[in-house]
């Protein structure tokens, strides 16, 4: 049996300096005593949240964009995802990034659960949706935002994991969550 808060696994603050304190992200540096009683450093970055969603256009058929991530250099195949605004609450963010990054706008959600995708140095949280009933309303990208939205199959998106074109971790996690609830006809 698993628990979150095992105590000869937790490791607790002991002092904590802000480090970088940037528009997105904010960066930290704390002592933390470990299980044994011994001290060590933890550094992490605080991240506001995000969601991302899992756009089924027709039967089998999911919505994805091409996006430049200028840390990896590379244009990425992702779902359709982006960052909590403040006291957002994540199905709106979902509903609001996928109308904004897609044009689409869903008649059917469901919260499918939560993924934490960077946990050795991020507190970065998204929360994954399955979108359905989806009318097009028109893409609204935000300022500086660049992407194309394309559709591509289920079985098609599962082959690009292993032939290297779709290799973004969040993107990858969803699609397991997706042959699942796409097989059973159910969400």
């Amino acid at each position: 049996m698993t628990t979150t808060h095992d105590p000869a696994l937790v490791e607790t603050g002991v002092s904590s300096e802000l480090m970088f304190d940037g528009k997105l992200l904010k960066a930290w540096r704390d002592e933390v005593r470990l299980p044994d009683g011994a001290t060590s450093t933890r550094e992490y970055i605080k991240h506001p949240g995000a969601c991302i969603v899992i756009a089924e256009l027709r039967p089998g058929v999911l919505v994805m964009e091409r996006q430049f991530r200028y840390p990896v250099g590379q244009v990425l195949i992702e779902f359709p995802a982006g960052k909590l605004d403040a006291n957002e609450e994540p199905l709106l963010c979902a509903q609001r990034e996928l109308l904004e990054e897609t044009g689409y706008v869903a008649g059917d959600w469901q919260y499918v659960g939560a993924l934490h995708p960077c946990v050795a140095y991020s507190s970065e949280r998204i929360d994954v949706f399955l979108a359905r009933g989806l009318t097009y309303q028109g893409q609204r990208l935000d300022e500086g935002e660049f992407l194309d939205v394309f559709e591509m199959s289920l079985v098609e998106a599962e082959a690009a994991v292993f032939d290297g074109r779709i290799t973004d971790a969040k993107t990858i996690a969803c699609l397991f969550w997706a042959r699942r609830l796409l097989e059973r006809g159910n969400a």
